[in-house]
Formats: C-alpha cells, structure tokens, sequence
C-alpha cells in the first residue's frame, strides 16, 4: 500500500520514517520531494573494458566531485554520473519506497534513476540517484534542485537490508 500525506507524516511522527532535513512543504498528496545533493561521480575519461559482475568495484571508473553551493555540474547529451539526494532517509522494518524522478524534468530528457529505484527497509542513507541526460541538449544541474520524488510503501512482514549500501553517504 502507497502511503498518502496524513500516512507518511503519521509515519514520520512515530518514528518510521526519518528524513533529514525534513521539509514539511516537500510533503505532496502521496510522496515526497527530494533534494540534489552535492557529491557526484562521474565516469573517467579513459575508456576501457568492464566485465559486469556481483563482485565489481564500479569506483574504479568514476571521479567524484564535490560542487560548491553555487556550482553546477553540467550533463552531455546521452552522459551518465552518479549523485546523491541532499536528504537521508531512515526507514523502518515495515516500510520501502522507491525513488521517481518529476515530470517537468523526465519531459525535457532527464532521468533520475537508470534502473535501481528502490529504497530497502531498515536503510539509512542518502539515495544515490543514476542521472542520465537523454535529450539533445545540454543540461545544467545544481545542489538543491528538487530533481525526484520519494514514494513510501508498507510491506507485509517485516524486512531489514544489510547490503553493502546499507549505510552509504556518497556515490
């Protein structure tokens, strides 16, 4: 069941869901938006092969990069980096999400997550987002921009993550 604003604020308010900053004005009928961070990484200008596998250290072929507030980061048409949501989320046993990007965006060619949508139970952690410029045009993006949207969902049964992104901070 998706959670709807009186949900997601009774959940904030018993301490299931955590978000820090909380913004109460970024609180819509059934989600809520979410701020870009100022860590990214983004891919090495050297090119070589990647053997995809569980075990790869996908670090290795990105720089991170870290934007002063008043900086942006600008995308290529077709680029790819990774970013991070300005909040931290902290869920409960009970509780997953899943990250959506916002329509003014994904209609100009923006997207904010390639694949990797979802937001695991008893996490907490900044979100890393997969942003990728799917238009012809140049694009400009900043630290602070509402770029995507969080949507809560209960789960039947308890749950906990214990990945190796359980705790992230960065991308």
């Amino acid at each position: 069941m998706i959670l709807s604003k009186d949900e997601i604020l009774k959940a904030i308010r018993e301490g299931r869901i955590t978000l820090t900053p909380f913004r109460s004005e970024c609180i819509g009928p059934c989600s809520v938006d979410l701020h870009l961070g100022r860590k990214f990484r983004v891919f090495k200008k050297k090119r070589q092969k990647i053997t995809i596998s569980e075990n790869e250290r996908y670090d290795e072929y990105f720089d991170s990069v870290e934007l002063g507030k008043s900086q942006g980061i600008l995308l290529e048409p077709g680029e790819l980096v990774l970013g991070v949501t300005e909040e931290r989320i902290k869920l409960g046993k009970d509780l997953c999400a899943r990250l959506d990007g916002r329509t003014r965006f994904a209609r100009l060619g923006l997207l904010v997550h390639v694949s990797a949508s979802l937001v695991q139970p008893g996490c907490d952690n900044v979100q890393v987002l997969e942003i990728i410029n799917m238009s012809p045009w140049k694009m400009m993006l900043t630290p602070g921009l509402k770029v995507c949207q969080v949507v809560f969902e209960e789960l039947r049964g308890k749950a906990e993550y214990r990945g190796r992104f359980r705790k992230q901070l960065a991308p």
